[in-house]
């Protein structure tokens, strides 16, 4: 079992992504510290990129402040191998294919491996174009996260077959954000992604409560939970980790089927 799937052993995860640096990269530590205390099984940590194509505004904002905060590329992974240290869930990174090519691939994957970074999401490398990412970074043991959304179609089983750690299921077309109502027939994913694969899916972009939570989690292996979170952050700022924790612990409870 891969490091990233041991999110999944204990039942339905919760994973929350939060953009490290927003309002700074303390305040991060401490949030994602919250997190885990609230029952987060595997940590989204989005490093901050100033085109993010596959994020709406809320998530957009709190990379623009992120970036005029000062946090830069070898920062994070600095504060992520202080997380590592101590927390035990496993930790991947969000960002964009530029992040990673501007930083050396081969640089990116072995920073990863010293601190404690097991996995990659890179929304903006479609599945026929990963080989060059896959390749390099698995060499330092990081796993590249695929997505499928509900454009995939016939190309679902084949993402499926070939998915490490875990797989990320797109619930709606367009950029991250909160949804009042997520229409897409995630049962119907998950079955393709069931006859061609036991590498756990969870489902993200859109939910933000605890009955959607529940809803994706019933249907799949655990929920991703973005937007909702950095709003919370925007709200409080230094303050947010008790919010999240907060926050965390309802949708976790959700997931668990315990709300």
């Amino acid at each position: 079992m891969s490091r990233i799937s041991d999110a999944f052993k204990n039942g339905k995860a919760f994973i929350p992504f939060i953009t490290c640096g927003d309002p700074d990269l303390e305040t991060t530590k401490e949030v994602v510290r919250a997190a885990v205390r609230a029952g987060a099984d595997l940590i989204e940590l989005g490093i901050p990129f100033s085109d993010p194509t596959a994020e709406g505004p809320v998530i957009q904002e709190a990379s623009l402040r992120a970036l005029e905060g000062g946090a830069t590329t070898d920062r994070i992974f600095e504060m992520a191998g202080q997380l590592t240290a101590d927390v035990d869930v496993p930790m991947v990174f969000m960002t964009y294919a530029n992040v990673v090519w501007s930083y050396g691939i081969d640089r990116f994957g072995e920073r990863c491996r010293q601190n404690g970074i097991c996995g990659i999401i890179l929304p903006d490398v479609p599945f026929e174009e990963k080989g060059e990412f896959e390749e390099a970074l698995g060499k330092y043991s990081v796993e590249l996260v695929s997505l499928i959304a509900p454009t995939s179609a016939e190309r679902t089983a084949m993402i499926a077959r070939e998915a490490k750690g875990f797989i990320y299921i797109v619930s709606s077309l367009g950029v991250t954000g909160v949804r009042s109502e997520i229409t897409t027939d995630i049962s119907s994913i998950v079955s393709i992604i069931r006859e061609n694969t036991d590498v756990p899916c969870a489902v993200g972009f859109g939910i933000s409560r605890p009955e959607q939570a529940a809803a994706m989690a019933a249907v799949s292996d655990g929920a991703i939970v973005g937007s909702a979170i950095v709003r919370i952050l925007a709200r409080y700022g230094k303050e947010a980790a008790g919010p999240v924790e907060d926050y965390v612990r309802e949708m976790k409870a959700a997931v668990m089927g315990e709300a």
